[in-house]
């Protein structure tokens, strides 16, 4: 009986020490994501920088750069060369709703460099929309200051489908992917490894840039406080189960 009671008194111990582990990590995870928001509030608040030089462009993460606000000076906006990324909305822009294509293309540095540029949210994706239309046509060669965020591009997963670029249409913003495919880069030109999320301006009537919003899950409290309740329920039942072997 005794070895009884003390392998589940082990037992209960292991299991205790597994649930308090697992909401001590949850609270660490809580910590970890509210810094990461405020680092993410600080950078969106922040007031637009100029963009990095194109030396310092293989040194900038998604860790720490992303959502930068920059600003850039484009020589060349070649919208009839880009294509399009469906979307059923955005987790990152409030005045985004329904079915619609983010509309990318190529800009033309000063410096010869080319940055992609997604110049905002066309909300009709039939193929044949006023907005698109004038999208494929338009070129726009003035220099233009262009106000935006740094972002990363986006990785397919298995249920993504397969881009067409014949159609010019992708289902990730991987503009790496759509600038190969498109044949952005001539003459050796650089191709940033990020992309530019127009804030402002208006390029386009019906394709909007517009302000980010970056809002994180958080429910590490709640995961916490199960794990804990779920340890004590394990310390309240082996305590019952040992009151009654003692009086069996």
């Amino acid at each position: 009986m005794n070895a009884r009671r003390l392998g589940f008194g082990l037992f209960t111990l292991a299991m205790v020490a597994v649930l308090l582990g697992l909401g001590f990590w949850q609270l660490q995870r809580r910590a970890e994501k509210h810094a990461l928001m405020a680092a993410l509030d600080e950078r969106l608040a922040a007031e637009p920088v100029a963009l990095p030089a194109s030396s310092q462009w293989s040194s900038l993460k998604a860790g720490a750069d992303e959502f930068r606000r920059v600003r850039l000076t484009a020589v060349n906006l070649d919208l009839a060369a880009g294509g399009g990324v469906y979307a059923s909305g955005s987790a990152v822009r409030d005045d985004i709703s329904g079915p619609g294509k983010w509309q990318f293309a190529p800009a033309l540095l000063e410096s010869g460099e080319i940055v992609a540029v997604n110049i905002g949210f066309a909300p009709d994706p039939t193929p044949n929309s006023q907005a698109e239309a004038h999208a494929k046509r338009l070129v726009i060669r003035p220099p233009v200051q262009l106000t935006g965020y740094l972002r990363f591009p986006e990785s397919a997963g298995m249920l993504t489908p397969n881009a067409s670029a014949d159609q010019r249409l992708w289902f990730t913003r991987d503009h790496l992917a759509m600038a190969r495919a498109l044949g952005w880069a001539r003459d050796g030109q650089k191709i940033a490894p990020f992309y530019l999320d127009l804030e402002s301006p208006v390029l386009v009537d019906g394709v909007k840039p517009g302000a980010l919003h970056v809002r994180l899950k958080d429910d590490h409290l709640q995961y916490a406080i199960t794990w804990f309740g779920l340890a004590a329920v394990m310390v309240i039942a082996f305590g019952f189960w040992l009151r009654a072997q003692r009086r069996g």
